[in-house]
């Protein structure tokens, strides 16, 4: 063989070879979608770690769980954090995603104005209630609205009128007093407590839902035809979250300096974090409970209620956990 024959075998054979291994790397790319809360922070810290995991990630924040399950619909996610309530709507309207793991519980509050005289929930009838729309917060305000006999919309007519804001306007419109209380995730609840415009009227876990647990859902693609990809992003969250949960010095630097950019306060922190802890675990039993009271109360406008079971899959998660001795 020639040398200029050799030489040329030489170019495209390294041209393949950086093809084959830029193909390898963007397929090793994970497209995440979060939120912008405390109990979320070590689903975004995984971007950081995410090179040790073998992967890429790319994070993306939305406003609302909502609109992470339709960037999913839309083919622009592999992976979505976002409260229960989304998810389940999500799937129940078509979304092919799974549930995969949860990794925050609690995370919700209700908190009034501190000369609204509202003591519990019954005090609520004949007030205006701030909560945002198609979320679990809204889902756990109209079940305990219920359990103390008391009806609810945004129409006038009810014992309570429902005042749909988004998270970030909901704590301006209760110091502005436009509204006398506030269904609220965390720090944005305790921000309104430390800060002396929002009283603590209850956390609202005493449904059969009880603490919600936020979920971890990856589409059905990602999920089945990228199981390696899934596996070492699933290694990459447990590993995030360990750190997160023994480590609180990182996780409040994290947090409060990376992601809310010094907006919070150390106090904001801790008591966010003792009402919304960080975690792993899901249920297929909690998602059907939670299905089955979004269900009874017409939140979440399912067209087709889904069957827990069939789509909560725990093994990647399981598998995850065992190879770093969690428990």
């Amino acid at each position: 063989m020639s040398t200029f024959h050799r030489s040329t075998l030489a170019v495209v054979a390294t041209a393949f070879a950086a093809s084959f291994a830029g193909a390898a790397q963007a397929e090793d790319v994970v497209r995440l979608g979060n939120l912008k809360f405390a109990h979320y922070g070590a689903v975004s810290y995984i971007k950081e770690i995410a090179p040790k995991c073998g992967i890429r990630v790319e994070e993306h924040i939305f406003a609302k769980g909502p609109d992470v399950m339709q960037a999913i619909l839309a083919g622009e996610l592999d992976v979505g954090a976002t409260a229960s309530e989304a998810a389940i709507s999500g799937r129940a309207n078509g979304a092919p995603i799974y549930i995969v793991a949860g990794f925050a519980k609690g995370g919700a509050r209700l908190v009034a104005r501190p000369d609204g005289n509202i003591k519990s929930v019954k005090d609520l009838k004949g007030k205006k209630v701030g909560v945002t729309r198609g979320g679990i917060h809204e889902v756990l305000l109209i079940a305990e609205l219920a359990q103390h006999g008391l009806s609810a919309s945004d129409q006038p007519g009810k014992d309570v009128q429902l005042v749909f804001l988004a998270f970030a306007d909901l704590n301006q419109a209760l110091l502005g007093k436009n509204i006398d209380a506030i269904m609220q995730s965390e720090p944005q609840s305790s921000q309104a407590i430390n800060k002396g415009y929002g009283v603590e009227v209850m956390k609202p876990y005493d449904t059969p839902i009880g603490a919600p647990v936020r979920t971890m859902v990856m589409s059905e693609k990602f999920y089945k035809e990228r199981r390696a990809v899934a596996a070492k992003f699933m290694s990459c969250f447990v590993q995030a979250t360990k750190l997160f949960i023994d480590n609180k010095a990182v996780a409040e630097k994290y947090v409060r300096e990376t992601i809310f950019k010094n907006q919070i306060t150390k106090d904001d922190f801790e008591d966010a974090i003792s009402n919304s802890p960080y975690s792993y675990d899901i249920t297929a039993e909690h998602i059907q409970t939670t299905t089955d009271v979004m269900a009874k109360f017409g939140t979440g406008k399912m067209r087709n209620p889904p069957v827990a079971k069939d789509w909560v899959k725990t093994d990647l998660l399981d598998a995850a956990k065992k190879s770093l001795n969690i428990q």
